[in-house]
């Protein structure tokens, strides 16, 4: 997509290349469903409406709008467009995949380090009250660690959640 970036519209400078090949692809993006000509024919007949109305975001695009190697140079980045989506959406499910197993990687790492530690205050404190409310003995907090403590606490709130529940 870079290669043709850098062919297409010479006569441009940065700016107005950058914001129509910027549109373009929005365009593209918002019509997967359509095709090269179609989204050329969109976006011609868009641009001369608001040439005519002098409301273009593009005034530059009056002099070229019916000039054969804009037309070339735009069907080329369309097609270039419509490639990339392409790819990028059957891409998608891998990087799905990479992000779930980034998440689960956290996740573990986050429970080791859990592991190493000493419970907080806090949760001491949950613990405790939990205990108190639902007469169970107490294990010595001491020997626990950070996420010994927490799957203590699942545990008791799990085995009385019953306790709120809604009855019908």
């Amino acid at each position: 997509m870079y290669q043709i970036k850098n062919r297409i519209y010479p006569t441009f400078d940065k700016t107005q290349k950058s914001g129509i090949c910027n549109y373009l692809r929005a365009i593209v993006k918002q019509n997967p469903h359509k095709s090269c000509s179609e989204i050329l024919d969109m976006f011609l007949d868009d641009e001369k409406y608001y040439l005519e109305l002098n409301a273009s975001r593009f005034p530059f695009l009056a002099e070229v709008i019916d000039d054969s190697d804009f037309l070339r140079d735009t069907i080329d980045y369309i097609k270039e467009c419509i490639k990339y989506y392409d790819y990028k959406d059957k891409q998608r499910p891998l990087i799905e995949a990479k992000k779930e197993f980034e998440k689960q990687k956290r996740k573990f790492l986050q429970e080791v380090k859990m592991s190493k530690e000493k419970p907080t205050k806090k949760q001491v404190y949950y613990y405790d009250k939990l205990c108190k409310k639902y007469s169970i003995d107490k294990k010595d907090v001491n020997e626990l660690s950070k996420l010994d403590l927490r799957d203590e606490i699942e545990r008791i709130l799990n085995e009385h959640s019953d306790d709120y529940k809604i009855i019908d």
